[in-house]
């Protein structure tokens, strides 16, 4: 017989678990042509690269928003009709390292859930491998206190799709959303997602969300917190009934 009424909370990562900071686009782009194959040349030209890099990234995650179709890396280089090496991705890393910290409020809060007896997840829409992820919450201290994690990378779906939830519901280890709840910044993928998959959502209105990846409807949050530490009070009092 299973005791409170949660099972687990889901977290999103950018903008969630990470402190928001605005993006220099461009800036992002020119990281990535560092990784673009070509025989040097004077007419090598990583602004141009870096032109077709940021179109093709409106592209794949055009198709996150509106077909819930998930993407890679090498997806994106494809879209763009540029050929990569992914050993010289180190640039576009670097080029986001200052932006991946968690937040201070993460530790204490993933050990407040899980002395509940919750499990704690995370499901993030990205086009980075596991394997950076991992890296960052071990760089972090906190990747022992994450249960589950999945990332859109490696599935066919993003948020809002209700498989992307079904996929992170199962890595924990639950298979009921109305034990589940969901922490995200964005009302579309995060809040309305959630809800339309059945669980609770946690809205926290951290992020300049880009207008192009803005969708179609927003949710109306179950409830909102100003900051991740306030999460636990709301999740406790949700998991007594």
């Amino acid at each position: 017989m299973q005791s409170g009424h949660l099972d687990a909370v889901i977290f999103d990562w950018g903008g969630t678990l990470t402190q928001w900071h605005d993006i220099d686009f461009h800036a992002e782009s020119l990281a990535l042509a560092q990784a673009v194959i070509t025989t040097p040349s004077p007419d090598d030209d990583h602004h141009a690269y870096a032109e077709r890099l940021h179109a093709a990234g409106d592209v794949i995650w055009g198709r996150s928003r509106d077909h819930q179709q998930s993407s890679t890396v090498a997806d994106l280089f494809t879209e763009a009709g540029l050929d990569h090496d992914p050993e010289l991705l180190a640039a576009y890393r670097e080029f986001w390292e200052p932006h991946t910290g968690t937040d201070a409020q993460v530790a204490p809060l993933f050990e407040g859930l899980r002395a509940l007896g919750l499990k704690v997840g995370v499901l993030s829409n990205t086009i980075w491998p596991r394997a950076w992820h991992e890296q960052f919450f071990r760089r972090d201290g906190v990747d022992h206190l994450v249960d589950g994690d999945v990332y859109t990378s490696e599935i066919p779906w993003t948020k809002p799709s209700p498989q992307a939830f079904a996929a992170a519901m199962d890595a924990v280890g639950t298979d009921d959303p109305s034990r589940c709840v969901y922490v995200g910044d964005r009302l579309f993928d995060d809040v309305w997602g959630a809800q339309n998959a059945g669980l609770r959502a946690i809205h926290i209105p951290h992020s300049a969300i880009p207008a192009n990846q803005v969708g179609h409807t927003e949710g109306t949050p179950d409830a909102v917190v100003q900051e991740l530490g306030e999460i636990l009070d709301v999740v406790t009092r949700w998991h007594a009934g």
